[in-house]
């Protein structure tokens, strides 16, 4: 097969968009809009993004994922202050340094599974206050999650609960992000809903590239955590988007008839085919997910064969002979691509 012909795996971003925002950037390609978000269609997105969210919150559009880590850490700390993540999140080990380049240093802890846990949390908080040294340090200025992980794992919404309630005792923000939100979402292993995000966090945000969107994230802030002049903020750091019916109308488009949540199970039912066809053929699995991402522990001369016809992610080295690599599935994967990965197999 040649590189085009691979089955792909790889990530869920790989194809363009939903065909039903395709359809609506094409009938709404000549009207005449304002510019910046300030268009109906960005209108209408937010409005409907406030009904669901059942919250007081300000909504803002963000082109892509990094930049929207970036600026939202950015626009919540001082500059004495970092941010704390999991030594696994995206914000930690996959952002090539865009935190640290903003002046403020990510402050790591150890994973579980992807996830902070609320203890080892609440135990940091407190030796960095009962530190007598602590004015010469870092200060922690917030919390960084992910929904699903790195790891494709899912918070609880106890959990959740438990975290936000240390970043109200010690007054500073809880972020979520949702790069892929709505795999979350619809995981049938989940208890955590849109509503609980909105509630719990002060600032979380909804992916849309990876779930339909040719490109763009939604911003949710409570009103009472948006920082001032948040969009003066986006555009020092060039990432306001002139056209911003580009992302207007894309989101107004996913949140119309359920089209983000559809989609979104759909991914999830492709995923659960996968780990079941991958179970069948007697892989084994490096921690079990039930979001879109799947990892898989392969043998090293096995993976560099697989690799002639199927195109998937490395992960982690397993050890010296095995590998752990992740399959991903999205709103355009189809059921005949995992029959085909599994006569490969």
């Amino acid at each position: 097969m040649s590189l085009t012909e691979k089955l792909s795996f790889e990530c869920d971003y790989t194809t363009g968009a939903h065909p039903e925002i395709l359809k609506k950037l094409t009938e709404t390609n000549i009207e005449s809009l304002p510019g910046y978000g300030a268009d109906r269609y960005c209108e209408s997105a937010k409005e409907k993004i406030r009904n669901l969210c059942n919250n007081d919150v300000e909504v803002f559009f963000l082109v892509g994922g990094t930049q929207t880590n970036s600026i939202v850490i950015a626009s919540l700390l001082n500059s004495y202050e970092g941010v704390i993540a999991a030594d696994t999140g995206h914000v930690s080990v996959h952002e090539a340094g865009a935190i640290e380049y903003t002046g403020h240093k990510v402050l790591t802890l150890p994973h579980h599974d992807g996830k902070i846990m609320p203890t080892e949390l609440s135990a940091y908080m407190d030796n960095f206050y009962n530190d007598e040294n602590h004015e010469h340090m870092v200060f922690p200025g917030m919390v960084y999650i992910s929904h699903p992980t790195e790891n494709g794992t899912l918070y609880t919404k106890n959990e959740l609960k438990q975290i936000s309630d240390i970043c109200r005792m010690y007054d500073i923000p809880l972020f979520l992000d949702g790069a892929r939100l709505g795999y979350g979402l619809m995981s049938r292993n989940t208890d955590v809903t849109l509503p609980d995000i909105a509630e719990l966090c002060d600032v979380f945000y909804i992916g849309g590239t990876k779930v339909g969107a040719l490109c763009g994230e939604v911003v949710v802030f409570k009103k009472s955590a948006t920082p001032k002049h948040f969009m003066t903020t986006v555009k020092q750091h060039g990432a306001l988007l002139a056209k911003g019916r580009l992302l207007g109308v894309q989101f107004d488009t996913l949140f119309t008839d359920n089209l983000y949540f559809e989609i979104s199970r759909h991914a999830i039912e492709m995923a659960e085919f996968l780990k079941t066809v991958l179970k069948e053929k007697g892989y084994h699995f490096a921690w079990e997910s039930f979001t879109n991402q799947q990892f898989v522990i392969l043998e090293n001369k096995q993976m560099e064969k697989l690799k002639e016809k199927v195109r998937f992610s490395f992960w982690e080295k397993y050890d010296n002979s095995h590998t752990v690599v992740r399959f991903a599935t999205s709103w355009s994967t189809k059921k005949e691509d995992i029959e085909k990965l599994k006569t490969i197999l």
